[in-house]
């Protein structure tokens, strides 16, 4: 047990005790007891309040509250999300950090991708591109976030994986899947499948140079017209 501390009564608490993912927390009267807590009721709220922002635990009616396994991505979405609503030009600044944790990362991420891996992200690749030749367009953001988070899905570093996550969180709020040109969706899926074929091949250099020119894409893409729209569409998901 590590001697950093918190700055909230409920998180020592938590970590004092050594509860795991899954384990089942005291009730809010419980942790309000001064054997416990020794706080007011109103401040174990708060402090509850603040674990579920973060992810770090479950609150439901029925079951009580539960220690969630740790994920990185509640906090940075949190964040980020309300910068975004503050300023959608974070989004690019948010993207570059993405580009480079990508590249730092690539070699390592290719090496534990197995076969059945492969398989999933060809199919992402044929879905994709039958939604984007079917007779109604339409756009395959689902398989593009699929497609990149499971190259890197078998790093075990939750950090890594929190601000991948929360990259396409915010890809998908800022609605860039909306507001691009049909062309744009068909190189994009063009670059996804030279990725595939090189990673496939072994070939992880090759893997990266495509991966590298396909993320200049994002740059050439057409800007939403209304950024104060867009802004207010992030606005809205930040308080859900």
């Amino acid at each position: 047990m590590s001697d950093i501390r918190l700055d909230s009564d409920l998180h020592n608490y938590i970590i004092k005790h050594g509860y795991q993912p899954g384990d089942r927390l005291p009730t809010i009267s419980e942790l309000q007891e001064s054997e416990k807590l020794g706080i007011s009721v109103s401040k174990v709220r708060e402090q509850l309040e603040v674990a579920r922002a973060l992810g770090l635990v479950d609150v439901r009616s029925k079951t009580g509250t539960h220690l969630k396994e740790y994920s990185f991505t509640p906090a940075v979405r949190l964040s980020l999300f309300f910068a975004l609503a503050t300023d959608l030009s974070y989004f690019e600044l948010f993207s570059e950090l993405r580009t480079h944790i990508e590249m730092a990362f690539w070699h390592e991420a290719c090496s534990q991708i197995n076969d059945e891996d492969k398989i999933e992200l060809r199919r992402y690749v044929d879905s994709a591109r039958a939604k984007l030749h079917d007779t109604r367009v339409r756009i395959p953001f689902e398989e593009h976030r699929a497609f990149h988070l499971t190259i890197f899905k078998h790093l075990d570093n939750p950090f890594v994986i929190g601000l991948l996550e929360a990259y396409w969180d915010a890809y998908e709020a800022v609605e860039l899947n909306r507001y691009a040109e049909y062309g744009y969706h068909t190189q994009v899926w063009d670059y996804h499948e030279r990725i595939l074929n090189a990673i496939c091949a072994g070939d992880y250099n090759a893997a990266q140079d495509a991966f590298m020119q396909h993320t200049r894409l994002l740059h050439h893409q057409p800007r939403m017209q209304d950024m104060e729209n867009g802004a207010e569409i992030i606005e809205s998901k930040v308080t859900e």
